[in-house]
């Protein structure tokens, strides 16, 4: 059997981490106990998002973080990165022990989500574990005290390192084959945690069933590659975005993408493809509760278009995506717009909603989908596409059901929920692989 390159360097991230993710959770918790004395200064700041992790589901509860982490089978992988991140004795071993584990966790949850790997006990299409797992991790790097000199920058530097491994993004290579049909797509962490610590986002476990696929149509084969986002204005002012979409969009690339689609959850019961994304952030908090209304800004190490475009339009093929009849949920294009015209910006009494497209000369307020980080992630990686002239590649957004979770607040996932869930994201799948076989 001949093994594609995806399903090569699958095999190997796996292969590297089946000792890891076995080691006993009581060993590996007694050596680090010994370690974390010596190079963790657990005083040190951390984000608010990694504050989240200690938070139960109700008072005197389950800590749902660490519940969500066992459950999945992780919690080796977490006591091992920690007691061997104080193993490290330079800035090059960092960079390499980061790219490892980043590489093996991203990798672990993606087979562990598509059945190749049976790990835990919650059910595979559960994004929730890779989340907390990560973010018990970067919490650890962001705490470690080196036994080594490294500067402000360096350590933020490495953090990215291993955030951009564990995420996909380092991972998003294609067979340069002719007949081959590259579909490049992203989903999104769970957000809106401060009210309910137990969300799940069907956009990101989507990202994970689809991440390596591989089907024919014709005589092509279509290879899809996803990557996991932060919901981070932070991240997005860095260039997660324009880093995950970049390297496929270039006309000089032999990788390069044939579709990219960007996926978020959206409204309940409709799948909404977005017509329009707009140039303008509305600045709601975030998963550390920060935000500012502003203009999406542009990155510095990619080519931008100048001006900034107000409004950019889907050329998905939403007409195939409607046509291939997937269910549960009703697939539709959403053209829904708000503007300011005059010159009115930001002034909210001149705000104008509608489904005619943008007015001439207008300014942007929210695309369909709104004007949060999944306008953005649409906005972002098409703007670049625009920037660098790949015009000719479809690209847009997807907005998925949204999920309803357990009334009891002590319940993690429950027999609906967890149904409720699969459907969605299959449909997803579905929708995904549709748009593919609209451009092999």
């Amino acid at each position: 059997m001949t093994l594609s390159l995806g399903q090569a360097v699958r095999l190997i991230a796996v292969t590297a981490v089946s000792t890891s993710l076995a080691v006993l959770p009581g060993t590996a918790q007694a050596d680090t106990a010994g370690s974390a004395a010596r190079c963790y200064d657990h005083s040190a700041p951390t984000t608010y998002e990694e504050t989240r992790i200690e938070t139960p589901a109700l008072p005197g509860g389950d800590k749902v973080p660490y519940k969500l982490v066992e459950q999945g089978g992780f919690t080796g992988f977490v006591n091992d990165f920690s007691r061997e991140l104080c193993g490290v004795r330079s800035a090059s071993q960092a960079d390499v022990l980061l790219k490892r584990r980043g590489a093996e966790l991203w990798h672990t949850a993606v087979d562990r989500a598509q059945g190749r790997r049976w790990m835990g006990s919650i059910e595979r299409y559960d994004d929730r574990p890779l989340y907390w797992t990560r973010l018990m991790a970067t919490r650890d790097l962001r705490q470690w005290t080196p036994a080594f000199r490294l500067s402000a920058a360096g350590h933020a530097s490495l953090i990215k390192t291993f955030e951009y491994a564990s995420r996909g993004i380092s991972s998003t290579a294609f067979s340069p084959s002719r007949n081959v049909t590259r579909v490049l797509v992203s989903g999104f962490d769970p957000y809106q945690l401060n009210g309910e610590i137990r969300r799940s986002n069907p956009s990101g476990a989507s990202a994970l069933q689809l991440d390596g696929q591989a089907y024919r149509v014709g005589d092509r084969e279509v290879q899809i590659q996803a990557v996991m986002l932060p919901v981070t204005w932070s991240a997005f002012n860095a260039g997660y975005v324009e880093d995950a979409f970049g390297p496929h969009l270039a006309r000089t690339s032999n990788e390069r993408a044939d579709l990219i689609m960007t996926i978020s959850q959206g409204g309940r019961a409709v799948m909404n493809i977005e017509q329009w994304a707009g140039g303008w952030r509305g600045g709601s908090p975030d998963n550390n509760n920060e935000g500012t209304p502003e203009v999406v800004p542009q990155v510095t190490n990619w080519p931008q278009p100048q001006p900034n475009p107000e409004f950019i339009k889907t050329t998905l093929p939403y007409q195939q995506m409607i046509a291939a009849g997937t269910t549960p949920w009703p697939v539709a294009l959403n053209p829904h717009i708000c503007e300011w015209t005059g010159n009115t910006r930001p002034d909210p009494a001149k705000v104008s909603c509608h489904d005619n497209g943008p007015s001439e000369g207008a300014q942007a307020q929210s695309g369909g989908g709104g004007n949060y980080l999944s306008n953005e992630s649409m906005y972002r990686s098409n703007r670049l596409r625009i920037a660098l002239g790949a015009t000719d590649i479809p690209g847009g957004h997807l907005h998925v059901s949204s999920l309803v979770y357990p009334q009891n607040p002590l319940t993690i996932i429950d027999s609906a929920f967890a149904s409720d869930r699969a459907q969605t994201i299959e449909q997803a799948v579905a929708l995904v692989k549709a748009a593919g076989a609209a451009v092999s």
